[in-house]
């Protein structure tokens, strides 16, 4: 299905036959591109960007590429292809046809689920805002916008059913998506990991990495719903968001591999000599690891919740990948869950499995990124040193549900406060670690080139040349 690129905002809901909505939207419009300016990349509304362009929706031929300058990219709203005749797949409803509609019973928790999602939209641009000043190469630059103007797009989507299908309370919630930002103060953004400042390009691609993954896993689950327009919505952001997710696990991956060149260059693993010689350490890269993981893991909300088990009974939010489990409605089924009892001990809790929904979707998450560090660490075995990544216990550091604000180590053993405040110089990144990172953060503009601390790609984008200019800057 391909989209109008004739409208003032390109879609394909018909939205040139809804005069209302056209016109409400298009009153948002320049609320959003006033955002855009204020809070979207810092100091490159001249600059042409090579950058991929929705102008389809089936999974052939999609998008198109070329030069564009970001204020200018064409964002719309977009619906993954209606599938005819669909209906709903889980829950007490499974088997009833899904609605085009949302039920005036299930209005308040759709509208709080879809504010939640488009709130972190416009979040991860505020987060990434001067990273361009940093770029290691013209490659990543390209990239880091390629997100931003995707996640720009992704709040339009969220937007589009506020103003569609919530009324005068959605038009609100959708300017409100627009004045919280992240890390403000008085107005800060819904979630705690959006919030979080990302000042280095390491944070980026494991926040691409690990946090954007949560969203890949929310989507899935929401693109489940009974809620037909909020499916269609979910499915096509899938699209765009397997790119977000790339350019974390690549990136990563590239960092890795020329700590590793330095590595063998040096003959040591020291990572003071590694940090001496302009690499990022090993154990830096752990530690940052530990951070955005184990922040990522609240996003999923606590382990046993009365929420997720009624927005899966009523047709609200599926599991992942819904059509892979046996049975479809959860019932008589139950989830085996640790959790903390005493002051030091941990006892297991069985609960009904609509409960645990949350961890079931928390623990698919866990295997997803598990294989990106499965991959990097065949790259550290391959160059033949003994250190190995990993991920932190799912108890490690959180906030939310069970386990939040008791301590452990990564390996989620509970240790007491003090044992915590005392290894975590050791855990998480330090104000050094931090600054350091910041240290070798600069700026290379040269096309195909790339900055010290990190490996080129292995190959460019959509069949071009590493050494392509992606960013032509003025």
């Amino acid at each position: 299905m391909s989209i109008d690129y004739s409208e003032r905002i390109p879609n394909n809901v018909e939205l040139a036959t809804n005069r209302t909505l056209q016109r409400a939207l298009e009153h948002w419009q320049p609320h959003f591109l006033d955002w855009w300016g204020e809070m979207g990349p810092s100091d490159f509304r001249l600059d042409d960007v090579y950058l991929r362009t929705a102008v389809g929706v089936d999974a052939k031929g999609w998008a198109s590429y070329g030069m564009v300058k970001m204020p200018d990219y064409r964002w719309g709203i977009f619906l993954a292809e209606e599938e005819k005749e669909r209906k709903i797949g889980f829950g007490d409803l499974e088997g009833e046809p899904v609605w085009q509609q949302v039920p005036g019973e299930l209005r308040s928790a759709f509208l709080r689920l879809i504010v939640t999602q488009g709130d972190t939209e416009p979040a991860s641009v505020e987060q990434q805002r001067l990273l361009g000043h940093s770029a290691p190469s013209l490659y990543d630059l390209r990239n880091l916008f390629q997100i931003n103007v995707e996640e720009g797009r992704h709040l339009w989507a969220m937007v589009y059913l506020l103003h569609a299908y919530f009324g005068r309370n959605g038009r609100e919630e959708a300017e409100g998506l627009l004045m919280r930002h992240s890390g403000d103060v008085d107005k800060p953004r819904i979630l705690g990991t959006f919030n979080e400042p990302i000042n280095d390009w390491l944070s980026f691609f494991m926040f691409t990495y690990f946090t954007d993954r949560d969203g890949k896993f929310q989507l899935k689950s929401l693109a489940e719903s009974g809620f037909d327009p909020l499916a269609r919505t979910c499915r096509f952001m899938l699209t765009e968001e397997a790119h977000h997710m790339f350019v974390g696990d690549t990136g990563v991956g590239r960092v890795i591999r020329r700590t590793l060149e330095v590595m063998r260059e040096i003959d040591s693993d020291s990572p003071l000599a590694i940090r001496n010689a302009g690499a990022i350490d090993l154990p830096t890269i752990q530690r940052y690891m530990n951070f955005w993981f184990s922040s990522a893991l609240d996003l999923f909300g606590a382990e046993a919740s009365s929420n997720a088990a009624t927005y899966f009974a009523q047709g609200i939010k599926g599991r992942p990948d819904e059509a892979s489990f046996a049975n479809h409605q959860a019932l008589d089924e139950f989830y085996e869950l640790d959790i903390p009892k005493g002051e030091d001990g941990i006892e297991t809790s069985s609960i009904a499995m609509r409960n645990a929904m949350n961890q079931v979707t928390r623990e698919a998450y866990v295997r997803d990124c598990q294989i990106g560090v499965t991959r990097w660490n065949r790259l550290i075995e391959r160059a033949g040193f003994d250190l190995r990544l990993s991920l932190p216990s799912i108890r490690f550091r959180r906030t939310i549900g069970a386990w939040a604000h008791v301590p452990t180590d990564p390996e989620g053993r509970r240790i007491s406060a003090a044992a915590f405040d005392a290894g975590a110089k050791h855990w998480l990144p330090s104000d050094d670690d931090r600054s350091f990172v910041g240290s070798v953060m600069q700026r290379v503009i040269e096309p195909g080139k790339m900055a010290g601390w990190i490996a080129p790609p292995e190959r460019g984008v959509n069949s071009l040349p590493v050494e392509y200019s992606y960013v032509l800057l003025h």
